[in-house]
């Protein structure tokens, strides 16, 4: 966040307003996209919440606010700009093009209801109110087959776009979370890395900065995904989950990479089913009371969300494994993705960009205690407080 604060960033931020380098909006039924352009970077939320209030849109849009924030100088330089357009899959249908023309990169939301819509009658307890028609499904399930087909092409998903992400694959299928397993599964809780995220060039990190296989996520979640084992073999499983009575590790499948950039080191289509996108205690304390104020959420959503968000400010340690976990799982990934476009677009129009994307890389490589301003300031507070 800015010198001046969190609400001056919420309230007054310097990427809004006719001169910015960023923009995002809510595309409403109906509405046509503007025209594309080829200096305009243009990512594509798939907003999976069914009309719901939530945190998690307004967060994944920030995110990306952010990195526009901290890379601004270069895409300014460049005469570039980032668009964020959001369209509301479950609800009204609606869905962004294919990769090779305005997107290149995708991101998923989390969202309420049953994974396979089918089952969303509006009054079963697992449908969480929302009554939708599937008729979104296969049309999204095209749009994965052509970003995972596209080596240019990126999708970072979280919760319920994982879960849907794991129906496309057919890598596992929803089973509601039992009584014995304590029902839903809200708030922090621990995951367990597999062997293979341990040695993976990108994700051994979190292994490493984590201190330990075993990490920290923020979970709200009514289903656990139950993989398949011979189709778990076409992909990298990351996580598991940690099962509350006793601490060994369950059969839910947590994280899982897709497909890696041409690079070899950076996930390019990957999915958690936890909130990587709940960053800074602070500012999300703030969204909450601002939610609950004008009564855009029941008081029950309210002291939920907020009872996760203040214990991460309590407690420094706990801040500190979730900004680890937020880094690896969504923060640098989605910064490496950015810049990667960003560098590949100036090229194309002979511009000068004065990144690459290979240093969000090396930058989460090198030592500690050399951060730079391209990590968020939640993240770089975290690290930089330890011994």
């Amino acid at each position: 966040m800015g010198e001046a604060g969190d609400m001056a960033c919420l309230d007054d931020c310097a990427m809004k307003g006719i001169h910015s380098v960023f923009s995002d909006h809510r595309l409403q039924l109906g509405e046509a996209l503007p025209k594309a352009d080829e200096a305009i970077l243009d990512i594509a939320v798939l907003d999976m919440h069914h009309g719901w209030p939530n945190l998690g849109h307004h967060s994944l849009v920030q995110a990306v606010r952010e990195a526009a924030c901290d890379f601004e100088p270069a895409i300014r330089k460049a005469k570039l700009k980032i668009r964020v357009f959001s369209f509301d899959v479950r609800k009204h249908a609606m869905l962004p093009e294919p990769p090779g023309g305005r997107f290149s990169v995708y991101i998923g939301t989390g969202g309420p209801g049953h994974l396979d819509p089918r089952l969303n009658d509006g009054a079963a307890d697992f449908s969480q109110g929302v009554k939708e028609d599937p008729g979104w499904e296969p049309r999204a399930f095209r749009l994965f087959d052509a970003i995972l087909a596209d080596p240019g092409a990126s999708l970072l998903a979280v919760c319920h776009s994982f879960g849907v992400l794991c129906r496309w694959s057919g890598i596992a299928e929803p089973r509601q979370r039992a009584e014995e397993k304590g029902g839903k599964s809200a708030g922090i809780v621990l995951n367990a890395l597999t062997d293979g995220a341990a040695s993976h060039p990108w994700f051994k990190g979190l292994a490493r900065d984590a201190g330990s296989s075993r990490i920290k996520v923020i979970d709200s979640r009514l289903f656990d995904l139950i993989p398949d084992s011979v189709a778990l073999k076409r992909v990298q499983p990351l996580s598991f989950e940690v099962l509350t009575k006793g601490g060994s590790v369950g059969e839910a499948l947590t994280g899982v990479e897709f497909a890696r950039d041409a690079s070899g080191t950076m996930p390019r289509v990957m999915g958690v089913n936890h909130h990587p996108e709940i960053m800074e205690g602070g500012r999300q304390e703030l969204i909450i009371e601002s939610q609950w104020e004008h009564r855009e959420v029941t008081r029950a959503w309210y002291e939920e969300r907020m009872s996760v968000v203040t214990q991460g400010i309590r407690d420094p340690a706990t801040a500190q494994q979730l900004a680890i976990t937020t880094g690896f799982t969504l923060v640098w990934p989605l910064r490496f993705h950015l810049v990667k476009n960003l560098r590949l677009r100036a090229e194309r129009l002979n511009r000068a960009f004065d990144m690459h994307e290979d240093a969000i890389i090396d930058q989460r490589f090198a030592d500690r205690r050399a951060r730079v301003r391209s990590e968020t300031p939640v993240l770089a507070a975290a690290l930089m407080s330890e011994p």
